[in-house]
């Protein structure tokens, strides 16, 4: 019996799990738990899964396999755990216990009853996980540097007929701009330079609590917050991706030139067979006319049941007109819990895989073009970490969100720990089709010159 073990942890998926898991570790940490990032000395190991596509469910399982195989007791949170509860408690004896995604704020009365019971096995798993937590949580941060994510709300209300988010994490439910400002002000605090929204749908933030979308007024209000420098928007709807916002980021210097907007596809069946918004280069459009200096990342599906060669070169076209800052693919995944699973003219693997890396090596191209023109400019970065083995400093631009986009490499033979979690001023010297290699101009820019310059 562990009156109090030591708890590891592993966070696998997006990162709005990186949030839950940082929440869950504060709370343990508040409660008294000994937390270590080394499992090899933990006792007990909760481990945030993720379930949104098979492979991601394959990662989680083949995990937690890993680490009953270590002999490490399990607390297993997040998407598996609120998709398949009675199977993990079934089929893996080391799983003490099973929290959901709506349920993370009981973690410390979870991992007390288990730690004082030995015989005690428990799932704590609302059937709708349609919670709503507006105080501001207790964080332990997992790491991305000077960068922090902020989840603006819970949920989605959208209903894509290849996403299972809704079964598995509810309704649209947002957080209060009070409560978000409350919690961004405690993240500077600890040296956050860099806030990054994020939710399912981020552009949706306060339908729901204020009758309207309120990003803009969320964003203004982040704004006001001294020693933040960079603000990152994460997941925009097409449809929410207005006017008044668009204008709202343009106007507000602390928010980056930077769009994520998920299109899925482009030629209007299979974006209808999705549930998906129609004309997307209306919004391409839209974004280029009012942030002509933003960076646009797209993500899409190839292989969706019903995609027909013509259906697919509408896309390979589509891509090749846009030319995206930054694009992500995707092959279909099946799952017979939503509507697509169901659909007819399933495509086989081969088929989805090839399409994937058409789109892709017309990206490459496009991203090697636009990469080749920075050369000779100078731009501001956020430095995140230095590497002794190739004498480098690694950084992004206000273009590139952190573990999906481009990288800056700045060689320098000595590291200056006073860099690090800093924005500085660099020249490119050299670009490759997804990352760039920069000298220092200088170390730090005054504030009211953190806006960056694109390159057209």
């Amino acid at each position: 019996m562990l009156k109090s073990p030591k708890i590891g942890v592993v966070t696998l998926g997006c990162p709005k799990n990186q949030t839950d898991t940082e929440v869950m570790l504060g709370l343990l940490n508040e409660a008294g738990f000994e937390i270590t990032f080394d499992n090899d000395e933990a006792d007990m190991c909760l481990v945030n899964t993720c379930s949104f596509i098979e492979d991601a469910r394959r990662e989680s399982v083949r995990t937690l396999v890993e680490l009953a195989c270590d002999g490490k007791e399990l607390i297993i949170a997040g998407c598996l755990a609120q998709h398949f509860k009675e199977e993990l408690l079934n089929e893996i004896p080391e799983a003490r216990a099973i929290v959901g995604t709506g349920d993370i704020h009981k973690i410390v009365d979870v991992i007390k009853a288990v730690a004082a019971d030995s015989s005690l096995r428990m799932v704590q798993v609302s059937a709708t996980p349609n919670d709503h937590v507006d105080e501001v949580m207790p964080r332990m941060p997992t790491g991305i540097g000077a960068s922090a994510y902020l989840k603006v709300a819970e949920g989605c209300d959208h209903r894509c007929t290849f996403c299972i988010i809704p079964q598995l994490r509810g309704d649209f439910r947002s957080r209060t701009i009070e409560s978000l400002v409350k919690e961004a002000r405690v993240l500077v605090a600890s040296g956050t330079r860099e806030i990054i929204l994020i939710s399912q749908d981020t552009s949706y933030y306060g339908l729901d609590i204020y009758k309207k979308m309120a990003l803009p007024e969320l964003l203004e209000a982040l704004h006001e917050i001294e020693d933040l420098d960079w603000i990152r928007i994460m997941y925009f709807y097409p449809t929410e991706t207005n006017e008044h916002l668009l204008k709202t980021i343009a106007r507000l210097p602390k928010v980056v030139n930077y769009v994520d907007i998920p299109l899925q596809h482009s030629h209007p069946d299979v974006l209808r067979a999705m549930a998906r918004p129609i004309g997307p280069e209306k919004q391409v459009q839209l974004i280029r006319k009012l942030l002509p200096k933003a960076a646009i990342r797209s993500t899409f599906i190839v292989g969706f049941p019903g995609e027909t060669e013509e259906h697919f070169e509408h896309l390979c076209k589509f891509v090749e007109e846009q030319k995206f800052d930054r694009l992500g693919v995707f092959t279909y995944s099946k799952q017979t819990e939503v509507p697509s699973g169901h659909m007819e003219n399933q495509l086989p693997e081969r088929v989805k895989k090839a399409r994937r890396k058409r789109i892709m090596e017309i990206q490459h191209k496009i991203s090697a073009a636009r990469n080749q023109k920075l050369i000779g400019t100078q731009v501001n970065v956020l430095i995140e970490g230095y590497d002794e083995a190739t004498a480098q400093y690694h950084a992004r631009s206000e273009w590139d969100a952190p573990q999906i986009d481009n990288q800056v490499y700045i060689p320098c033979q000595s590291l200056d720990p006073q860099l690090l979690g800093e924005i500085a001023r660099v020249r490119i010297t050299a670009a490759k089709p997804y990352d760039l290699i920069a000298e220092f101009v200088e170390s730090e820019v005054p504030k009211q010159q953190l806006v960056l310059t694109a390159v057209n």
